[in-house]
């Protein structure tokens, strides 16, 4: 995906001459990367800009973002928004809940995109940790307004009842509540193809390929997270859990059980260069950091 950079500028992919600016008329380029870029491509004006803002980089990774078990269908055990209690720690290893900026912050009166109940599960046992393949350039500040074109993007021309991931943080190690239901609820999310239920999804803000830096604040924030929805049930970040593939598209066939770990990459589930390689090396220390923070030890 391409996102929002510095100065409230829209981006497209870059081009010879650096990056692309976004109008009104929107030309399709003459190479594209896949059909599912081809689709996105093809939308003009407000439309456009949402779609590319979230062209994903493969055929593989659109696919995997499209998680229609978290959307739509109503999950076994879940149930209506009144009815969930806030889940409440089952272990003596658990960790604080850090700072959540909630989504007021980023929903504004231009989204008119109808929002039907979340759904539940009955907890989350697992974690899984993705990049938004977004510009990495960007001003902490513009964050609300980048999270706000994420939405429109899925909502819109992918048509999803909401953002997919449930938690965001941005590279200054702000933590923003993504999908609606409430962050201390197992909200189940549209982040993982085949795993989105008793999981949670967290999206760093930029693209993580090899080599690129990860900022230390980002990779804290992702394990304060972790290490707080985990121990809610008791998890240690460091384990691995067992899930069932609902989704035939993830890594495993629909109704295997899978053992993964309980803080994941999204390849972890699907195949997909998600969270990217600088993103995925970093799994191990900020499992270590999170297991800390749940007062765990060696």
């Amino acid at each position: 995906m391409r996102g929002v950079g510095k100065a409230g500028r829209t981006l497209g992919r870059p081009g010879p001459r650096g990056r692309r600016r976004l109008g009104v008329a929107h030309r399709c380029p003459e190479r594209l990367r896949s059909t599912a870029v081809t689709l996105l491509c093809c939308l003009t004006g407000a439309a456009a800009v949402g779609a590319v803002l979230l062209g994903a980089q493969s055929v593989e990774h659109t696919l995997a973002l499209e998680a229609p078990d978290g959307l739509r269908a109503q999950a076994p055990g879940s149930e209506p928004a009144q009815a969930v209690a806030p889940q409440r720690a089952g272990s003596r290893y658990t960790a604080p809940r850090p700072r959540i900026v909630p989504r007021t912050a980023w929903v504004d009166a231009t989204m008119r995109h109808r929002q039907p109940p979340p759904r539940y599960d009955d907890k989350v046992v697992a974690v899984f940790v993705h990049h938004t393949d977004s510009p990495n350039d960007y001003d902490c500040a513009d964050v609300p307004r980048i999270i706000r074109h994420l939405y429109a993007g899925q909502t819109g021309a992918r048509n999803w009842d909401d953002i997919g991931y449930n938690f965001l943080v941005d590279r200054c190690g702000t933590i923003y509540e993504g999908r609606a239901g409430g962050v201390d609820r197992p909200v189940t999310g549209a982040h993982t193809q085949g795993f989105n239920h008793r999981t949670a999804g967290i999206a760093a803000i930029g693209t993580f390929s090899a080599g690129t830096p990860v900022p230390r604040a980002m990779t804290d924030a992702i394990a304060a997270v972790a290490a707080w929805k985990l121990g809610l049930a008791g998890v240690d970040p460091r384990s691995s859990v067992t899930l069932v593939s609902s989704n035939t598209l993830s890594r495993y066939p629909v109704g295997t059980t899978a053992l993964l770990p309980a803080l994941a990459g999204h390849n972890d589930g699907f195949r997909t260069d998600c969270p990217g390689a600088a993103l995925t090396v970093r799994l191990p220390a900020i499992r270590e950091a999170a297991a800390r923070l749940q007062g765990r030890r060696r």
